[in-house]
């Protein structure tokens, strides 16, 4: 077994999405980062790492036995054995997982670059892990609480945050079913298309609508976001805190 030791993570809990684990340059200093005082290492097939990426669904069964009992957290100078957590590569990607004991990789972190660094090197050497993995790689949805990486492409982190908002409170608009309101907001993202609006069919303003949004960030879908979010109190608190928050730029690890 190959282990890998002093490894600083950035926990991202319950995404299924690999876009919403930040990578290194992205942490931010009220992040809660961690240290794994160890951590097994397991190389493995790229579609084994996709699945663990950019899902949350069960690990194969022989994964979690052998990393099973291995790792350590070091808290208070004390060490603190984790159930299932471990360093996953396809030497491309690489990702630290915790289950917090279940059998879904409910944590996941990117590691800091020297330590990257590390996991490649070890892959371009080791043997692969081997693995009975007969869940179905079937296409993954996306849809309107998760967008697809297309849509994400590019963009930081904030930006990424509060398109996921922006889409949160679409999502709300368009379930109210409120024709008149979905068709104002399309015209304020779109005001020179105010006659087309009016003639398009509600479920044409909302695909229309939808499909326009999707792409990229903007400072127009940043004035969206601001307008759409007011009078909600959960949505105005996601807007404070993503507004307010400042990438770490410096950091010692």
């Amino acid at each position: 077994m190959l282990y890998l030791h002093d490894v600083w993570v950035n926990w991202f809990e319950g995404e299924e999405n690999g876009y919403n684990v930040c990578h290194f340059h992205e942490w931010r200093k009220e992040d809660a980062v961690e240290l794994l005082d160890q951590a097994p290492v397991i190389l493995m097939k790229e579609p084994l790492f996709n699945y663990i990426e950019n899902q949350l669904a069960d690990l194969p069964k022989q994964l979690l036995e052998d990393v099973r009992k291995k790792a350590f957290l070091r808290k208070n100078h004390e060490r603190v054995q984790l159930e299932h957590c471990f360093v996953a590569t396809d030497g491309k990607g690489v990702l630290a997982v915790d289950t917090m004991g279940y059998t879904i990789p409910v944590r996941k972190s990117r590691l800091v670059p020297r330590q990257e660094q590390l996991v490649h090197e070890m892959f371009d050497v080791h043997p692969i892990n081997e693995y009975d993995f007969e869940v179905e790689m079937e296409e993954k949805e996306y849809h309107i609480l998760s967008l697809h990486p297309y849509s994400m492409t590019g963009l930081t982190r904030k930006e990424r945050q509060l398109k996921q908002l922006l889409f949160m409170a679409l999502d709300q608009l368009f379930s109210s079913r409120n024709s008149a309101e979905i068709r104002y907001w399309y015209t304020e993202w779109a005001p020179g298309k105010y006659r087309e609006i009016q003639a398009m069919t509600t479920n044409e303003v909302k695909q229309s609508f939808h499909e326009e949004v999707m792409l990229g960030w903007t400072a127009q879908h940043y004035r969206l976001c601001k307008n759409l979010v007011k009078g909600h109190a959960f949505f105005e608190k996601l807007w404070e805190v993503e507004t307010a928050s400042k990438i770490n730029q410096s950091s010692n690890h």
